[in-house]
Parts: structure tokens; C-alpha cells; sequence
């Protein structure tokens, strides 16, 4: 198993202890690039559950979200909302999605998200 890049993990770490969601992010992860900003897993459980107690059809996934995770050592997960997975010139969904990424799985990362513009 290869060695998480330390300096994601540590930004991670921040986002994490901050409870911030201002930290943007691009990774390349399994030859997609995903670009948006980070969340605590606690935020981002939080309102996927959300989007999941809304749906008819998949209400009853919504209390795997509502579980809060103690986790001890450094995170091992990248927590994406407003998120996009990049084809091309198009951001999929447009107005952004909620990724889990494993931190071992990312390939390259930059700070800061990419949107296109018809302009």
C-alpha cells in the first residue's frame, strides 16, 4: 500500500480540525480529476444525509450518514461537496456533488478548483 502524500494529509487534517469548507481542491484519483472544496466528514455525512432523507426512494440510507465517527490517526479520506468530476469541458453534475476519496488513491493534486466558462 503506498504512502499517502503528507502534505494532503495535512491540509486534510486542517479542514478537519477547523471545521472549515473554504479549502478548494483538485485530485487526480483512478484517471478522473474531481476539483471542489473540502469538507469535515462530519459536514459532509451531515448533508448527504440530508439529500438522502428527501429522496422517496432513498430515505432509509439517510441514518448510515447520521452515524458520527470518532477516528483516531491522521484522516484517510478527501470529504468533496460542491464538487464536480471533469470530462472534457464539462463539470459533472454542474452544480456540484458530494465525493468520498480514499487520500491513498489520489495520483496528483493541486490546490484550487477549475470551472469552465462559455466565455
Amino acid at each position: 500500500m503506498p504512502k499517502p502524500d503528507e502534505l494532503i494529509v495535512d491540509i486534510v487534517a486542517r479542514v478537519e480540525s477547523g471545521q472549515s469548507s473554504q479549502m478548494s481542491l483538485t485530485v487526480v484519483t483512478g484517471g478522473a480529476v474531481i476539483t471542489g472544496r473540502l469538507a469535515p466528514e462530519a459536514v459532509w455525512r451531515q448533508r448527504v444525509s440530508e439529500v438522502l432523507t428527501d429522496s422517496a426512494s432513498l430515505g432509509e440510507f439517510a441514518a448510515v450518514f447520521d452515524t458520527s465517527v470518532k477516528r483516531t490517526g491522521p484522516p484517510t479520506h478527501l470529504h468533496f461537496h460542491v464538487a464536480r468530476i471533469l470530462q472534457g469541458t464539462v463539470g459533472i453534475p454542474e452544480t456540484g456533488g458530494m465525493y468520498r476519496v480514499a487520500i491513498e488513491d489520489v495520483s496528483a493534486w493541486t490546490v484550487g478548483d477549475f470551472s469552465y466558462s462559455d466565455h
